[in-house]
């Protein structure tokens, strides 16, 4: 009887222990970044071809994305070789997909962030972009701060 109510005990701790992969807080965790080069040449016709950030999302109340005439929640980020910052991306309407327990991958284009060392002038030279990432739900709380682990090459020609 003993080692049964330590087995229950030890498995109620575990239980009421586990982090919840749900929180009030937005949680962000990096994907990938494609394609992961980009010419200092292109210019906004070519936005489209930017690379892009993909992130994956939850959110214990799934109160992200854009209301129209609303709330509205954005997604922040930060070129770290020259501090470029964007704060006006918007997370896409989610509209019927938001829900509680909310996840999701997001897509963000970087061409607004895009941008190489702008001390050097050698060229041609390839500069390495590391982006670091964060988001606000309708209730303005920050979701965690992540930074790329992969580079995108920025190529000035």
């Amino acid at each position: 009887m003993r080692y049964i109510l330590s087995i229950f005990t030890v498995t109620i701790l575990f239980f009421a222990c586990k982090k919840d992969k749900f929180t009030t807080v937005p949680q962000i965790t990096f994907k990938s970044v494609k394609p992961n080069a980009w010419l200092s040449t292109n210019t906004a016709v070519q936005k489209d071809i930017a690379p892009v950030l993909t992130i994956r999302v939850t959110d214990a109340e799934g109160d992200l994305g854009l209301k129209a005439g609303k709330d509205t929640s954005l997604v922040y980020v930060k070129n770290l070789l020259n501090n470029v910052i964007d704060s006006s991306q918007l997370l896409p309407d989610i509209g019927t997909s938001s829900k509680p327990d909310f996840q999701a991958d997001i897509e963000i284009n970087l061409f607004s962030v895009m941008g190489g060392n702008p001390n050097s002038n050698v060229r041609p030279r390839v500069d390495t972009l590391y982006f670091e990432v964060y988001i606000k739900d309708f209730a303005k709380n920050k979701s965690n701060v992540i930074k790329t682990s992969d580079p995108v090459f920025y190529i000035v020609q």
